[in-house]
Protein backbone atom coordinates (compact mmCIF):
# COMPACT_ATOMS: atom_id res chain seq x y z
CA UNK A 1 0.00 0.00 0.00
CA UNK A 2 1.29 3.26 -0.95
CA UNK A 3 1.19 6.26 1.86
CA UNK A 4 1.79 10.20 1.66
CA UNK A 5 3.89 12.06 3.88
CA UNK A 6 3.47 16.17 4.22
CA UNK A 7 6.71 17.08 5.86
CA UNK A 8 7.37 20.83 6.89
CA UNK A 9 7.82 23.85 8.83
CA UNK A 10 5.48 24.88 11.01
CA UNK A 11 1.83 23.87 10.27
CA UNK A 12 1.89 23.81 6.25
CA UNK A 13 1.33 20.16 6.28
CA UNK A 14 -1.19 19.72 8.54
CA UNK A 15 -2.75 22.56 6.86
CA UNK A 16 -2.72 20.91 3.42
CA UNK A 17 -3.79 17.53 4.61
CA UNK A 18 -7.29 19.47 5.73
CA UNK A 19 -7.48 21.11 2.69
CA UNK A 20 -6.93 17.70 0.99
CA UNK A 21 -9.90 15.95 3.07
CA UNK A 22 -12.05 18.14 0.89
CA UNK A 23 -10.87 16.18 -2.79
CA UNK A 24 -9.74 13.30 -1.28
CA UNK A 25 -12.10 10.56 -0.07
CA UNK A 26 -11.17 7.10 1.87
CA UNK A 27 -7.38 7.99 0.68
CA UNK A 28 -7.00 10.78 3.26
CA UNK A 29 -6.70 8.01 6.00
CA UNK A 30 -3.21 7.45 3.79
CA UNK A 31 -1.80 10.95 3.83
CA UNK A 32 -0.07 11.51 7.29
CA UNK A 33 1.62 14.82 8.19
CA UNK A 34 5.18 15.68 9.92
CA UNK A 35 5.58 19.37 11.02
CA UNK A 36 8.73 21.14 12.97
CA UNK A 37 6.53 23.37 14.94
CA UNK A 38 8.43 26.90 15.66
CA UNK A 39 10.62 26.52 19.04
CA UNK A 40 11.38 22.71 18.01
CA UNK A 41 14.72 21.58 17.68
CA UNK A 42 16.14 18.89 14.97
CA UNK A 43 16.60 16.49 18.27
CA UNK A 44 12.79 16.45 19.14
CA UNK A 45 11.44 16.48 15.44
CA UNK A 46 13.41 13.62 14.87
CA UNK A 47 11.71 12.05 18.08
CA UNK A 48 8.22 13.03 16.86
CA UNK A 49 9.41 11.38 13.63
CA UNK A 50 10.59 7.71 15.57
CA UNK A 51 7.13 8.31 17.72
CA UNK A 52 5.35 7.87 14.37
CA UNK A 53 6.81 5.26 12.69
CA UNK A 54 6.59 3.59 15.89
CA UNK A 55 3.01 4.22 16.18
CA UNK A 56 2.24 2.99 12.20
CA UNK A 57 1.25 -0.37 11.36
CA UNK A 58 3.04 -0.02 8.15
CA UNK A 59 4.31 -3.38 6.51
CA UNK A 60 7.12 -4.32 4.41
CA UNK A 61 4.89 -4.07 1.30
CA UNK A 62 4.46 -0.45 1.51
CA UNK A 63 5.76 2.11 -0.04
CA UNK A 64 6.04 6.03 0.41
CA UNK A 65 5.67 9.46 -1.25
CA UNK A 66 7.37 11.92 0.59
CA UNK A 67 6.39 15.60 -0.15
CA UNK A 68 8.48 18.24 1.33
CA UNK A 69 7.83 22.04 1.73
CA UNK A 70 11.88 22.72 1.17
CA UNK A 71 14.57 20.82 0.02
CA UNK A 72 17.36 20.88 2.40
CA UNK A 73 15.19 22.17 5.19
CA UNK A 74 15.80 20.92 8.88
CA UNK A 75 12.20 19.17 8.85
CA UNK A 76 13.28 16.62 5.46
CA UNK A 77 16.44 15.98 5.77
CA UNK A 78 15.38 15.16 9.79
CA UNK A 79 12.95 13.35 8.62
CA UNK A 80 15.72 11.30 6.09
CA UNK A 81 17.42 10.32 8.44
CA UNK A 82 15.13 8.68 10.53
CA UNK A 83 14.01 7.44 6.91
CA UNK A 84 17.12 6.29 6.47
CA UNK A 85 18.09 4.34 9.40
CA UNK A 86 14.59 2.43 9.11
CA UNK A 87 15.90 1.36 5.64
CA UNK A 88 12.93 3.08 3.99
CA UNK A 89 14.63 4.99 1.47
CA UNK A 90 14.11 2.30 -1.51
CA UNK A 91 10.71 2.29 -0.79
CA UNK A 92 10.49 5.86 -1.82
CA UNK A 93 10.08 9.22 -4.16
CA UNK A 94 11.07 12.66 -2.34
CA UNK A 95 10.16 15.36 -3.82
CA UNK A 96 10.53 19.30 -2.24
CA UNK A 97 8.50 22.10 -2.96
CA UNK A 98 5.17 20.87 -1.81
CA UNK A 99 2.18 22.97 -3.26
CA UNK A 100 -1.77 21.91 -3.00
CA UNK A 101 -1.62 20.68 -7.06
CA UNK A 102 1.38 18.72 -6.18
CA UNK A 103 -0.30 16.85 -3.24
CA UNK A 104 -3.84 16.04 -4.50
CA UNK A 105 -2.57 14.40 -7.61
CA UNK A 106 -0.06 12.15 -5.51
CA UNK A 107 -3.27 11.87 -3.09
CA UNK A 108 -5.60 10.95 -5.39
CA UNK A 109 -3.39 8.63 -7.43
CA UNK A 110 -2.07 6.44 -4.60
CA UNK A 111 -3.97 3.56 -5.83
CA UNK A 112 -3.16 4.00 -9.32
CA UNK A 113 -0.13 4.55 -10.25
CA UNK A 114 3.90 3.38 -9.18
CA UNK A 115 5.35 5.65 -6.64
CA UNK A 116 7.73 6.69 -9.43
CA UNK A 117 4.54 7.73 -11.72
CA UNK A 118 2.84 9.45 -8.72
CA UNK A 119 5.92 11.48 -8.41
CA UNK A 120 6.53 12.27 -12.21
CA UNK A 121 2.42 13.42 -12.65
CA UNK A 122 2.38 14.93 -9.27
CA UNK A 123 5.79 17.21 -10.23
CA UNK A 124 4.35 17.57 -14.17
CA UNK A 125 0.75 18.81 -12.67
CA UNK A 126 2.36 21.37 -10.12
CA UNK A 127 4.87 22.99 -12.84
CA UNK A 128 1.27 23.51 -14.71
CA UNK A 129 -0.43 24.86 -12.32
CA UNK A 130 2.02 27.64 -11.16
CA UNK A 131 0.95 30.84 -13.53
CA UNK A 132 0.58 34.62 -12.77
CA UNK A 133 -3.47 35.14 -12.85
CA UNK A 134 -3.68 37.44 -15.84
CA UNK A 135 -6.24 40.43 -14.63
CA UNK A 136 -7.86 42.00 -17.40
CA UNK A 137 -9.84 45.09 -17.78
CA UNK A 138 -12.47 45.89 -20.48
CA UNK A 139 -12.62 49.31 -21.39
CA UNK A 140 -15.01 49.02 -23.84
CA UNK A 141 -18.10 49.50 -21.94
CA UNK A 142 -18.76 52.43 -19.93
CA UNK A 143 -21.02 50.53 -17.69
CA UNK A 144 -19.66 50.89 -14.31
CA UNK A 145 -22.09 48.28 -13.10
CA UNK A 146 -20.34 45.41 -14.52
CA UNK A 147 -18.13 45.37 -11.43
Amino acid sequence: MKNLILVSHGKFAEGLKTSLDMFAGDAINRVHTLCLYNGESADDFKKKVNDFFDKQNFDSEDEFIVLADIIGGSPLTTFLSVFSERGLMDKSVVLGGMNFTMALTATVSLDAMSKEDIAKNALDEARQALKQYEITSDNSSDDDDDI
